[in-house]
């Protein structure tokens, strides 16, 4: 995250709970993200999504301290849908498939329209993820 203070710059930092730190830095660095080592400690672990988007995992009681919340059962409720726009539909099915194979469970069925197509999956901890491209005229 450097340069993070440069005027006119904003970087999107999403802060999601886990259980266990280091079973979800393995499911996510499975998916091809990458973790930013200075960032991370025995509390969090930083994801790189992509140049303006990270991820922070915290365990859970540090979390409940940041947000001074309980934290919702993901079995039974949803905080947040992490969408991901990608460059292509194989893009999709990949990412999708990763998580699939590391143990993610499918959220819902793909959603095919033609000019969209998406598909969801929970990661270990019952966060969903959607992951979606959306053909413009650019790219279709």
């Amino acid at each position: 995250m450097q340069n993070v203070t440069r005027k006119g710059s904003i970087r999107v930092v999403i802060n999601l709970p886990v259980k266990d730190l280091n079973r979800s830095i393995k499911f996510f660095t499975s998916l091809g993200f990458s973790l930013n080592q200075p960032l991370s400690n025995d509390t969090s672990g930083c994801l790189i999504i992509s140049d303006d988007t990270y991820v922070l995992l915290v365990v859970e009681p540090v979390f409940e301290t940041i947000s001074e919340r309980k934290i919702p059962d993901t079995a039974k409720h949803r905080e947040v849908i992490v969408q991901l726009a990608v460059d292509s539909r194989e893009r999709v099915d990949d990412l999708v498939n990763r998580a699939l194979a590391a143990g993610g469970q499918r959220a819902h069925e793909p959603n095919d329209q033609g000019f969209l197509y998406g598909r969801s999956f929970e990661d270990l901890d019952g966060h969903m993820w959607g992951v979606f491209h959306a053909a413009t005229a650019a790219t279709s």
